[in-house]
């Protein structure tokens, strides 16, 4: 039994001893495996010291206000710089508190016209407010119908009155389903009809006035006659005009 457990036992490490004996070095008796062995770098005439000013010359020390210790302080009451998208905001606020920036004649609301023989640029001083306002009347919530005789009344009176500049407001006619149906015929009664004998100009009014809500207008001393209109076509036939 056991010759064959010899024959299947493996021992690798069995020969070792044998192989190893004739590489050993054999320690000297000044030799401790214990102790450390210095090492001689050579002589160096500088010292750690010297090395480390010599390095460091020409540098000056870090002062202590000038070291963060990684926290940030932010500055209290600290605006940031302002951007554009903030510009365009500051202007939309404006616009919306106070009307700024914002310019009735270049809207599609905005309406104006000239009577017979005036210049184009009076609608445009009407409605820079150069002239004074001295009656208005408003015909909100009214049919088309009533509208229309409450506006020739105001009218008549104006005129008897000696007044020249009037307003109409009307409203901007949002709630219509398609159109702004009162303003719309406060414009056409302006332009055909009696009265346009007696409009020099009509103009939207300014934002605080109401805006594309109302119509200045702007009245003669007296109505143009038709001789006045023929007369003034056959002047500017003859200067080449027509």
């Amino acid at each position: 039994m056991k010759s064959e457990k010899a024959a299947f036992a493996y021992n690798p490490f069995e020969n070792l001893k044998t192989l190893m004996r004739p590489h050993s070095v054999k320690l000297s008796e000044d030799d401790h495996g214990d102790e450390t062995t210095s090492v001689d770098y050579g002589s160096d005439p500088k010292g750690d010291k010297d090395i480390f000013l010599e390095a460091m010359e020409g540098t000056r020390p870090i002062q202590r206000k000038e070291v963060t210790d990684g926290r940030i302080d932010y500055i209290k009451n600290h605006e940031p710089p302002k951007t554009n998208d903030e510009d365009v905001l500051r202007h939309l606020r404006n616009l919306i508190k106070r009307g700024e920036g914002f310019i009735i004649s270049d809207t599609p609301e905005y309406v104006e016209g000239t009577g017979y023989g005036v210049h184009w640029n009076v609608a445009q001083r009407l409605h820079n407010g150069e002239f004074s306002i001295q009656s208005h009347i408003d015909l909100h919530g009214l049919t088309a119908e009533e509208a229309h005789t409450t506006f020739e009344g105001f009218l008549k009176e104006s005129v008897m009155a000696g007044k020249r500049a009037v307003m109409v407001i009307h409203g901007r006619g949002r709630s219509s389903p398609s159109e702004p149906i009162i303003k719309n015929k406060v414009v056409e009664w302006l332009t055909g009809g009696p009265w346009r004998k007696w409009v020099m100009a009509f103009s939207s009014a300014r934002t605080c006035d109401g805006g594309a809500g109302a119509t200045y207008i702007l009245l003669r001393e007296r109505p143009v006659t038709k001789r006045y209109r023929k007369r003034g076509t056959r002047r500017a036939q003859k200067n080449g005009l027509e």
